[in-house]
């Protein structure tokens, strides 16, 4: 006996996707605003600051287009083939995302170390203008994406491509002022380097966190210790094993798990009392959806048998 997903769900329940696709659109057409100007802006200037942070748009703008494809995807019911439907895919977009901010990062270390013993002529006026225009076009997209940075791995991603890049565009304005002020051409570099601390650290957190989703790991903050004893302490259980945890997408962590009772629960009626007490308790005690959630209900014998197969 066994307790798995419902089959139907309305908009709104829990773990149900929500559309942030109109916010993706907008903060993809600002994205693209400040990708051609400071595209512009660094050929103009020669800044390896601005060119970070135009490689970093970049970066922002393909992530933006894959967050809005993954979005749209995430929409599309399950079906037979599919019966998650592409909820992972939120997962997998956050993933790439992250792996591109990587390697932006890691040319920007590169080339900022080289240019720091080598510092070309940057023109602070209009390295100043440009690191404006960027700023000014990060803060909207900030502003857009804040109330549903933590709907999903995949807005999060995209709201930390734009926070990270409005950092950088903070960075190129600093550089600018010291260049135009003192003449320490350095400060170009230096803020390159900055950039590039600044996205390293976020970007690997991310890659962490989304590869603990695919690798199914245990959700945070979930004890399958603690899970285990509180199912052991309901009436006419005798043991729990197979228990096992993970994340879905967003908002859908699970757990499936058999739970061997007394006999006669099978001959009494009782085995499928204990399930739905199995299944309250879960639910009064952990963040899990117990709605796609599974639970076998077996006896002693039946636990033998699949020992049995399982060590053949």
């Amino acid at each position: 006996m066994g307790a798995g997903h419902n089959h139907g769900s309305t908009p709104g329940a829990a773990g149900q996707p929500g559309d942030h696709r109109k916010r993706l659109w907008i903060a993809f057409g600002l994205t693209g605003i400040i990708v051609v100007a400071q595209a512009i802006g660094s050929i103009v200037t020669g800044s390896l600051a601005l060119l970070t942070d135009t490689a970093h748009a970049i970066t922002d703008a393909s992530g933006l287009l894959v967050a809005l494809i993954a979005a749209t995807l995430v929409l599309r019911p399950a079906s037979a083939k599919r019966t998650w439907g592409f909820r992972r895919i939120e997962v997998i977009a956050a993933m790439g995302q992250a792996t591109l901010l990587l390697l932006v990062g890691a040319y920007t270390a590169i080339e900022g170390i080289r240019r720091l013993f080598e510092p070309p002529e940057v023109p602070g006026t209009e390295l100043l203008v440009f690191g404006i225009i960027g700023l000014t076009a990060n803060i909207a997209a900030i502003v857009l994406l804040s109330s549903t940075r933590e709907a999903n791995f995949n807005m999060r991603a995209a709201f930390l491509e734009v926070l990270n890049d409005a950092l950088g565009s903070l960075g190129v304005i600093t550089a600018a002022i010291v260049i135009a002020t003192t003449g320490f051409m350095q400060a170009d570099a230096i803020a390159g380097l900055l950039i590039a601390a600044l996205i390293v650290p976020r970007a690997f957190k991310l890659l962490r966190e989304t590869t603990s989703v695919l690798m199914e790991f245990t959700p945070p903050g979930l004890d399958l210790d603690q899970v285990r004893a509180h199912i052991l302490k309901l009436d006419h259980v005798k043991d729990v094993h197979d228990l096992h945890a993970s994340i879905v997408a967003t908002g859908l962590p699970t757990i499936s798990a058999h739970v061997v009772v007394e006999d006669r629960c099978f001959s009494d009626g009782h085995a499928a009392r204990v399930l739905e007490e199995v299944k309250e308790c879960v639910a009064n005690h952990f963040e899990v959806s117990v709605l796609h959630s599974t639970f076998q209900i077996e006896t002693a014998h039946i636990q033998e048998e699949e020992a049995t197969v399982t060590h053949a």
